[in-house]
């Protein structure tokens, strides 16, 4: 199809549908001029055109809006989704936090129970040890004093023996 002459060069808006431009942008449709026929008013032909143009960006317009309003739906679908998931995983790093606390909590109190019971135990070992010592010494005593008795009861025989021996051979 031929493009109508128009008064001043078509501005290049940037807008892009599909796989290429517009054909005509609003400050075109503003400034387009359409020639006239010289008995029927305006080219009927170049009129055809300009309105087969414009319907053809209007449904492609229409389209890519029909597109994006999919792909925005489709998004917010995806955005809901992951906000849900967020919303999980959330929830599940405070049950996680929270059970975390309850471990250390329950490892903490084992721990003193464990250090309470050792300390419980190595003061009954300490206990028991001195008491051990204690009933060491008095054996230890006793058995000194037995030493000490058998000593002087041995030197006492000895010496009998020698006053006897003393005794005979004055004799």
């Amino acid at each position: 199809m031929n493009r109508p002459s128009m008064v001043l060069n078509r501005m290049d808006t940037g807008l892009c549908l599909g796989d290429g431009r517009v054909n005509y942008t609003a400050v075109d449709l503003n400034r387009l001029t359409i020639r006239r026929a010289l008995f029927d008013g305006y080219s009927k032909k170049q009129v055809d055109a300009v309105i087969a143009r414009i319907i053809e960006d209007y449904t492609e317009m229409n389209n890519s809006i029909n597109e994006l309003k999919c792909q925005i739906s489709s998004l917010s679908e995806a955005v809901q989704h992951y906000k849900v998931l967020e919303e999980s995983l959330q929830h599940s790093i405070l049950v996680a936090q929270h059970t975390a606390e309850q471990i250390k909590a329950n490892a903490c109190d084992k721990a003193k129970n464990i250090t309470d019971e050792a300390e419980v135990k190595a003061q009954k070992i300490i206990s028991d040890a001195a008491e051990k010592v204690r009933k060491m010494q008095e054996k230890y005593e006793l058995i000194k004093s037995e030493v000490y008795t058998f000593k002087t009861k041995s030197e006492a025989l000895i010496q009998a023996q020698m006053d006897v021996l003393k005794q005979l051979s004055a004799e």
